[in-house]
């Protein structure tokens, strides 16, 4: 019988973590506490909440419970521990490469403006790199149910201080609303000025969100992507393209899109030749993190070690990590399949 390897010693990269939804569940309560924030029952039961987003009511919650922690960010302090954390976290889990992605406005008003939100935040971001030796880089991510200027203004941001650790530039929120075509120019100043694009796309809507993404804004990664298994056309296109899907079983099921873990396309995607990488989307809200997506590729898809592994390469080419740490990584990842 073939054994079985522990999946959060497979080294692999993290292209799908929100900056709020990182946060340790502990450190949300310290927080709220230290601040007197009176947080919503569904943020303290010690369980992960219970959330349906198929419909603008579900969605409506999830976002009041993302915006109830996020009102728990409001030092600096604040956003280097949350930044340490989530790569701790992630280290635990195997990873040697996290991307997190942040909407920069949403921590402005707490921390001086635009422009000192985002230099906290690549602070603490550097910070991190130090103090736990983890590779990390920031997607700075526009709100499509916002103006599309919005999206330029911070699409110029994010470009300016690529040279501080910006790699991305992405678009998220409920895609239901917005069409990623009003948002083709900031992608565009993005694409521009060297940034890699990956909005959000084919999660709460089908395989139409997808060819938006690829048409309107010529992603080079999807947020998402899986209801473009429904479409086998789409499927090939992405394969031939090699763009990657930032797929996170677990956030899938909690906000509905299918109903069991099983029922995940994981593998028509792969059996597509759709490169993936796998991501654990908002931890805090959906209870687990990097290491427990790819459990649910082995447990329920029937993965082997083999295949766990190739996701491990997929989630490593796709990523926005330098040539030398690519080629770490890769390296480790043949040693813990030949271990």
């Amino acid at each position: 019988m073939e054994r079985v390897r522990d999946v959060s010693e497979l080294p692999k990269a993290h292209l799908h973590l929100h900056f709020t939804g990182s946060m340790r569940s502990t450190t949300l309560l310290e927080l709220a506490d230290k601040y007197g924030v009176r947080l919503p029952d569904a943020l303290t039961s010690g369980e992960p909440p219970k959330l349906r987003a198929t419909d603008e009511r579900g969605w409506f919650r999830f976002q009041r419970l993302y915006d109830a922690a996020r009102s728990c960010l409001r030092e600096p302090e604040d956003i280097q521990r949350l930044v340490r954390e989530a790569a701790e976290e992630d280290i635990k889990d195997g990873s040697g490469w996290l991307e997190i992605q942040v909407d920069p406005t949403s921590y402005a008003p707490r921390l001086g403006g635009l422009i000192p939100a985002l230099e906290v935040i690549l602070d603490a971001v550097d910070s991190a790199v130090r103090d736990t030796g983890i590779g990390m880089r920031v997607l700075v991510a526009a709100n499509r149910m916002k103006h599309p200027l919005d999206a330029r203004t911070l699409a110029r941001l994010a470009v300016r201080y690529a040279d501080r650790g910006i790699v991305g530039f992405g678009l998220s929120n409920d895609e239901r609303r917005g069409m990623a075509r009003d948002f083709d120019r900031a992608f565009a100043i993005a694409r521009e000025g060297g940034l890699l694009a990956a909005p959000h796309g084919g999660e709460l809507t089908g395989p139409a969100s997808v060819r938006d993404c690829l048409d309107d804004l010529h992603a080079s990664r999807i947020g998402h992507g899986v209801r473009a298994a429904e479409d086998p056309r789409l499927l090939k296109r992405l394969a031939d393209r090699g763009v990657t899907c930032e797929v996170c079983p677990a956030s899938n099921v909690a906000l509905g899109v299918y109903e069991k873990a099983a029922d995940v396309p994981l593998r028509t995607l792969f059996e597509a030749g759709v490169p993936m990488a796998l991501g654990a989307d908002d931890p805090l809200l959906f209870g687990s993190r990097l290491a427990a997506q790819y459990e649910i590729a082995r447990r329920h898809h029937a993965f082997t070690d083999a295949e766990l592994a190739e996701l491990a390469r997929q989630s490593i080419r796709a990523s926005a990590a330098p040539e030398d740490m690519r080629a770490k990584l890769l390296s480790g990842v043949d040693d813990w399949l030949t271990s």
